[in-house]
């Protein structure tokens, strides 16, 4: 790489709005949000540059820093700004998109999130890579405690209205998103924390086991043809005798199939965020982390269709059966400040692998256009390969679906054989048509 240039965007004026961070979003102060677009062709880097400022403007808590005050942390809006590098990239389209499977992929600059929250240090990183055969990778990260997808969806929906000189969207930044919720949650939900408390004796080893568990995994990459997928729904519906979304099937199908290549027999636990948005009625451009989760115990040896099935009814019963923002505040309250860093959520559980499966379909990143271009594809990079992990997305320009996911090294072989391949495209026929850059990124399964 060289060419390399970075330069700070600011928005041009500081609101100076102070955000107290909700006490959920404290206790998670030290995760980072990592993504890639990937264009076919080249951005024009001064134009991106004037659009994140304007946008900065839309959604100001981005270029702000955080800072603790009276053991409360808080964003303050005043137009620090963003980092912003541009370089060269040796790396084709395809081979950029198969890089992002490796802990050195250079097409984000990641967010030190413990050290951000000390104050001082950007709160986004914006980076353009320029790859070998003219298209662009464009990387984002940014500190959970700015917000969660929607709240980066609004911000790049600013961004690519200003690019391409039309209507930006409202966005509503929340000063005190405890009290904001407050007056929205039921007074009672499902009675189950979101969090549980580290023993001492997993309080004491966590950051050993924890680096011992990165030093096992590996990411893979899979793609789901539209094609694939139907017949997925089609089959499970059936069996299930009712209708299941694209989501439902391709959850459950992804976990059984780990499960089975594993051989793990005992009862699986499956962690699925959720934007509560629509469920509380509250409008998409409130800014902020509005993310519940699904948390099912699913039987030993229970089939794909059966799992899939308890997703479904685990999301259209979620405010009575799973929502517990109101419970999960109580729960950390009485922990208290001082072993914050000891509550930890339910899915982060390595003895048990309980499996975080996050989907980032129907949010509009396929919509987002700089320079009549819209994305070739959308991707997570994991910043934190932490095991039994993976988020899903549409797949490449919309069509099927693409998965990233960190597994152990161990499963992630036996995914890659040719038995673990027939097993996760088992709905796959040769006749299915393919997109060509999925066809050319390498070990894709």
């Amino acid at each position: 790489m060289n060419d390399h240039m970075t330069n700070t965007v600011h928005a041009g004026r500081a609101t100076r709005t102070v955000i107290r961070c909700s006490l959920l979003d404290t206790v998670l102060a030290d995760l980072t949000t990592s993504v890639v677009f990937f264009f076919e062709r080249g951005l024009d880097g001064d134009r991106l540059a004037e659009g994140l400022a304007r946008a900065l403007r839309t959604v100001p808590a981005f270029g702000g820093r955080l800072r603790t005050h009276e053991d409360t942390l808080e964003i303050v809006c005043e137009d620090a700004g963003v980092p912003m590098t541009t370089l060269l990239a040796g790396e084709t389209l395809a081979e950029a998109v198969g890089r992002l499977r490796m802990p050195v992929a250079h097409y984000v600059d990641h967010i030190d999130a413990p050290k951000a929250r000390l104050g001082g240090l950007p709160l986004l990183t914006v980076r353009v890579s320029r790859l070998a055969d003219g298209a662009t990778a464009l990387g984002c990260s940014w500190h959970h405690a700015v917000g969660d997808m929607q709240s980066f969806v609004l911000l790049m929906q600013a961004w690519s209205a200003a690019v391409e000189g039309t209507t930006p969207p409202q966005a509503q930044l929340l000063e005190d998103p405890d009290a904001y919720l407050d007056g929205l949650l039921p007074a009672r939900d499902s009675g189950r924390p979101g969090f549980r408390l580290l023993d001492p004796g997993e309080a004491g080893s966590r950051d050993r086991d924890v680096e011992a568990a990165v030093r096992g995994t590996r990411v893979i990459q899979a793609y789901f043809g539209s094609d694939e997928v139907r017949r997925m729904r089609d089959e499970f519906s059936a069996t299930a005798g009712r209708r299941l979304s694209a989501n439902d099937v391709l959850c459950a199908h992804v976990l059984t199939t780990l499960r089975h290549l594993g051989q793990d027999t005992q009862a699986g636990r499956l962690a699925m965020p959720v934007n509560i948005r629509r469920y509380l009625e509250i409008p998409p451009s409130v800014v902020g982390n509005l993310v519940g989760e699904v948390y099912l115990s699913c039987a030993p040896g229970a089939g794909t269709a059966a799992v899939a099935t308890q997703i479904r009814a685990g999301v259209e019963d979620f405010t009575r059966s799973h929502l517990s923002m109101r419970t999960s505040h109580a729960f950390l309250e009485t922990a208290g400040r001082s072993r914050l860093r000891d509550c930890v959520p339910l899915g982060f559980d390595l003895t048990n692998r309980t499996f975080t499966f996050t989907s980032w379909c129907g949010f509009g990143l396929y919509d987002i256009t700089f320079e009549g271009q819209r994305p070739l594809l959308f991707s997570p990079v994991f910043n934190f390969q932490l095991p039994w992990n993976a988020v899903l997305v549409e797949g490449f320009g919309r069509a099927g679906h693409f998965l990233a996911g960190a597994v152990p090294a161990r499963i992630a072989g036996l995914l890659r054989s040719p038995d673990g391949q027939a097993e996760l495209h088992r709905f796959r026929q040769p006749t299915d048509s393919l997109p060509s850059l999925a066809s050319e990124v390498r070990n894709l399964a």
